[in-house]
């Protein structure tokens, strides 16, 4: 019997390769979005589109609900969505800080205390938490974007030995750089809230490494390929890492001191 798999995040990037690519795969996905008009097309290729603002207690708990009745389960949750939102912490408003950690955190704890039960009620789950390269390396003017994906980190590493007598496993995925909007958007936001600050040279820098990432970027279909190996993996890895520059940047800050590894990601500051 097909497994139902929820996707937030779903009208774009790897959310939206995501589904596309495990409902390709015999999956029955409900591909969830805000911006529900952008999931329309993914009706072709059988997705189900689900209307989620997961900065919303009546919308998340809709969308589960909505899913259960229909399909009986919750089989895989893919916390995808998620913001990047940039800028000297000096210079972000903390309503924006907040929103952050309420989407890029908050969000996906609640959907998962949404589907928790009834995993643990067929001793069967797959809880896939969309983390970053961010999530273990921080890089000047995303304090707050990394402080969500170090947390999505932690968050996961507890989940994971909560809830293994029931089944269910934790994987967390640490994509580097992937072609989608959140690239152009972080770097129009980074120049909104830095641009014309005291860190406007250092976010001009921060915007020229943004725009060479973006040109070296891999098709989100290669992490929504990692994502379908961890799901389907009997004893799956506790992370999968891909995408530009992913393990190269990991292994040098695995390696290198605090201070080295500052001292490496400050000279492309140019």
């Amino acid at each position: 019997m097909a497994k139902t798999v929820l996707v937030t995040g779903a009208s774009s990037g790897i959310g939206k390769a995501t589904a596309i690519y495990l409902a390709q795969n015999g999956y029955k996905v409900y591909g969830a979005a805000r911006r529900v008009e952008r999931l329309e097309a993914l009706k072709d290729t059988g997705i189900k589109p689900i209307a989620l603002d997961v900065s919303k207690e009546e919308s998340l708990t809709a969308c589960v609900d909505r899913i259960i009745k229909e399909a009986g389960s919750v089989d895989v949750l893919i916390n995808n969505a998620g913001l990047g939102s940039y800028g000297a912490l000096e210079d972000v408003p903390m309503a924006e800080a907040k929103n952050q950690l309420e989407i890029n955190l908050f969000g996906a704890a609640r959907l998962i205390q949404l589907v928790l039960p009834h995993m643990r009620k067929n001793r069967y789950g797959k809880i896939v938490n969309i983390s970053s390269i961010g999530g273990k390396v921080s890089l000047p003017m995303g304090s707050w974007y990394h402080a969500s994906k170090f947390a999505i980190e932690g968050l996961s590493d507890s989940l994971r030995n909560e809830v293994r007598q029931f089944g269910i496993d934790v994987i967390v995925i640490e994509p580097g750089g992937t072609r989608s909007e959140m690239i152009a958007v972080g770097s129009e936001d980074l120049m909104r809230v830095s641009g014309n600050s005291p860190y406007s040279k250092l976010a001009n820098s921060i915007q020229k490494m943004y725009a060479d990432i973006e040109k070296n970027a891999v098709d989100p279909v290669v992490i929504a390929s990692l994502i379908k190996k961890g799901i389907e993996a009997k004893h799956p890895k506790v992370r999968y890492i891909g995408g530009a520059m992913a393990k190269p940047m990991l292994f040098m800050r695995k390696i290198l001191s605090d201070k080295l590894f500052d001292k490496m990601v400050m000279s492309q500051m140019k």
